[in-house]
């Protein structure tokens, strides 16, 4: 069987999951998918050696940076330090293997090593969304969309953190071997077979732990129990005892975000759910949350960048 080589940049401090992710996906040899080739996984590190891993364990790396050179896609699961520099080593064979013609890849913070070799100047690029910020304001001229899974350019690809390396790896499955053969895979790692890189990540705001006796814990046990129909800031202000001024002042302090837009949140919350559990028409799922039929798909395509059938068809239970 041929091979198509992987070349993963390790360094230290590195976060085990991406790492992991990555070798899951492409170092398990799969001679039960009948292909004609796969995948030849190298990881390797500017300092060959014993590498320190987030949670106080080493991994032992046995190549140096020379392995890009050969590699036919190069996967950077993140960088030590986003506030810090990408040392030159690791940006010269990150520019030759680009230059070459080889795949780039990034997981989570790895953007940043790419964004610094200067392979997404002028292109939307992704990374964990908390990261989002400081990699636009670092490099401006990467277009930073802090809202989606992946982005894939072809010759480069991005995605954001953690999980959303999973759906990048299969993504490149698909696009080596095929939709069945992605599907496959993902089902020996128990995992969805694809979500679109356009998915919106998963960056929620902070609600509050308010006491059970807190006014505004109050008012907000109200609004989930009667999603199913209309609310207002004035209904709400008297269950928590409180003019509206108060209420609202008092509200975003404990939740992040306006009333309004937090019932809009847990409607949809509550309606995804309800299209992963149940087989219910979406225009009674809609109902069933308090939005009419356009608006629920209006907020949930805000909110989850995806529609809700296509939401159903990838998380139905």
């Amino acid at each position: 069987m041929a091979h198509h080589r992987i070349a993963c940049l390790a360094f230290d401090g590195m976060a085990p999951f991406e790492l992991a992710t990555v070798a899951e996906v492409f170092a398990v040899s799969r001679p039960e998918l009948d292909v004609g080739w796969w995948y030849r996984f190298e990881l390797c590190a500017e300092a060959p050696g014993p590498h320190r891993v987030v949670g106080g364990f080493d991994i032992v790396v046995h190549h140096g940076l020379d392995r890009l050179r050969h590699a036919d896609t190069v996967i950077v699961p993140g960088v030590p330090d986003v506030r810090r520099d990408v040392s030159p080593p690791v940006l010269a064979s990150l520019r030759d293997a680009s230059a070459r013609g080889a795949r780039m890849v990034s997981i989570c913070s790895g953007a940043f090593a790419l964004a610094a070799a200067g392979l997404l100047d002028g292109k939307e690029a992704t990374t964990h969304w908390r990261h989002a910020p400081l990699l636009q304001e670092r490099h401006p001229e990467v277009k930073v969309n802090a809202s989606v899974l992946y982005v894939d350019h072809g010759s480069v690809i991005t995605a954001a953190g953690t999980a959303a390396g999973i759906d990048a790896c299969l993504h490149l499955v698909r696009k080596d071997h095929g939709a069945d053969i992605a599907a496959r895979v993902a089902r020996r790692m128990v995992v969805a077979a694809h979500r679109e890189g356009g998915q919106a990540q998963f960056a929620e705001h902070p609600v509050g732990r308010a006491p059970s006796d807190d006014p505004i814990g109050r008012a907000m046990r109200y609004a989930l129990d009667h999603l199913h129909r209309r609310l207002t800031v004035d209904e709400l202000a008297v269950v928590a005892h409180l003019s509206v001024r108060q209420f609202e002042r008092r509200f975003v302090e404990a939740a992040g975000l306006p009333p309004g837009r937090w019932i809009t949140d847990q409607r949809i919350r509550a309606g995804a759910v309800l299209l992963e559990s149940t087989d219910q028409p979406i225009d009674t799922v809609a109902g069933r949350v308090g939005l009419t039929v356009a608006g629920f798909r209006h907020h949930f395509r805000e909110t989850m960048s995806i529609s809700p059938s296509t939401y159903r068809r990838q998380f139905q239970r």
